[in-house]
């Protein structure tokens, strides 16, 4: 399951990273973010899709289905590569990129 491996950024951006043997199921994760009280949906993209610098006014609570993604956090240099299972939440007002992997990428997100 998700292990306690959290860490943090300035912006007190969190990633907590799946510990299992085998890749999360997306029914799983789904009812996992139900659970919290969140109303995840899904979305993809095809590989090196791009998304530019933006912000949310929302916390966003993300993880990856399938694939791979790439977040970058340009006021802080920092990035995270997020690959099945990975959670990445996000605080409300934080700039931030992201590129997909070279498979695409499959997430599952909510806003908190």
């Amino acid at each position: 399951m998700l292990e306690e491996d959290i860490y943090n950024t300035m912006q007190e951006m969190q990633v907590i990273r799946w510990q299992d043997a085998t890749q999360p199921q997306e029914s799983t994760l789904r009812k996992h973010m139900q659970q919290e009280g969140l109303s995840p949906y899904s979305w993809s993209n095809g590989p090196g899709d791009t998304y530019a610098v933006h912000s949310h006014t929302y916390e966003k609570v993300l993880y990856c289905v399938r694939g791979s993604i790439r977040f970058v956090m340009p006021d802080s240099g920092d990035s995270v590569d997020l690959t099945p299972g990975d959670c990445l939440i996000l605080p409300a007002h934080t700039p931030h990129s992201a590129v997909v992997g070279s498979r695409g990428v499959t997430c599952m997100e909510a806003a908190r």
